[in-house]
């Protein structure tokens, strides 16, 4: 008999859990409902507005792509042999390394073959160069400038009076733009004021201030 009236329970309590939920299908039927009313309610004419703007902002995104895709290929077109062309510089780096062993040499010092040797190396230096400016690859001009960091990178300070401290005095390694992209940066020294020279202005300008105060008394 228990198990009877387990039996029963259990087949009740499924057909209830069976149930639709008729609260739920009601809430999806007043929703539809609404819907379609918001839709009939809708005039042809906001019908017309509604699908007129959503032609512009298509019409929009396409522009968009097209320039996004237009850009992307110029910069593929002009810049496409960026990396080729930095790593294209070891060369004049080698060029001018090997010109400078063998300016160092003692055993070639002033013999015609070290002059003829450094005769064609420049030739091809210059000729380099020549490559490069033909595909809008140009040397940043260092010597003499004021040091900017979006061309030049100081890797030391030389002791100079005669110049305005941050003075470009010194090209280690030679800069390249590629049109309006830094290729590689100059590296290069700077000049800076000597210690004498510094103690110098510091004395001169702790003079003025005396004399300054003495005048204002």
């Amino acid at each position: 008999m228990e198990k009877d009236q387990n039996l029963n329970t259990n087949n009740l309590s499924e057909k209830e859990n069976s149930k639709p939920d008729k609260d739920s299908s009601t809430e999806k039927t007043h929703s539809i409902n609404k819907k379609e009313q918001k839709q009939k309610d809708i005039s042809p004419e906001e019908k017309i507005s509604e699908l007129e703007d959503k032609l512009t902002r298509t019409l929009a995104e396409m522009e968009n792509q097209r320039r996004r895709f237009e850009k992307e290929k110029d910069e593929a077109f002009d810049y496409g042999g960026f990396v080729f062309a930095r790593e294209s510089l070891n060369l004049i780096d080698n060029l001018e390394r090997a010109k400078e062993s063998l300016k160092n040499d003692e055993t070639l010092k002033d013999s015609e073959a070290l002059k003829k040797t450094l005769n064609n190396l420049e030739i091809i230096n210059k000729d380099l160069i020549s490559i490069f400016k033909k595909n809008n690859i140009e040397p940043i001009v260092s010597i003499s400038k004021k040091l900017d960091p979006n061309f030049h990178q100081a890797m030391l300070e030389i002791e100079e009076d005669e110049k305005e401290p941050g003075t470009i005095i010194q090209e280690i390694q030679k800069g390249f733009m590629m049109k309006d992209r830094l290729l590689r940066p100059s590296l290069v020294a700077v000049s800076k004021k000597s210690e004498k020279k510094d103690d110098d202005d510091k004395q001169d300008k702790k003079n003025k201030q005396n004399q300054d105060k003495s005048t204002n008394k």
